[in-house]
């Protein structure tokens, strides 16, 4: 997944309160964290690997960014 489109994923993430939970309870991240290396590589890492981790959750952010899943992996 490319920079632009993981950002774009991140900030549907966390405007869901049941993927935002269940995306800082996997990681282990809070939410300075989340701010400080939203750009990161391995935030990217992060993004793609949560996704791909539950098609329901990946086909959610895909159908509201419009495109397609495989983008998010």
């Amino acid at each position: 997944m490319d920079p632009t489109t993981a950002l774009q994923a991140l900030v549907i993430i966390i405007g869901e309160d049941d993927l935002r939970d269940r995306f800082m309870a996997l990681t282990g991240l809070d939410a300075a964290t989340l701010r400080a290396r939203a750009g990161q590589p391995d935030m990217t890492l992060a993004i793609s690997d949560f996704l791909a981790g539950n098609e329901r959750d990946l086909l959610r952010v895909a159908t509201a960014l419009a495109i397609p899943p495989e983008k998010l992996l």
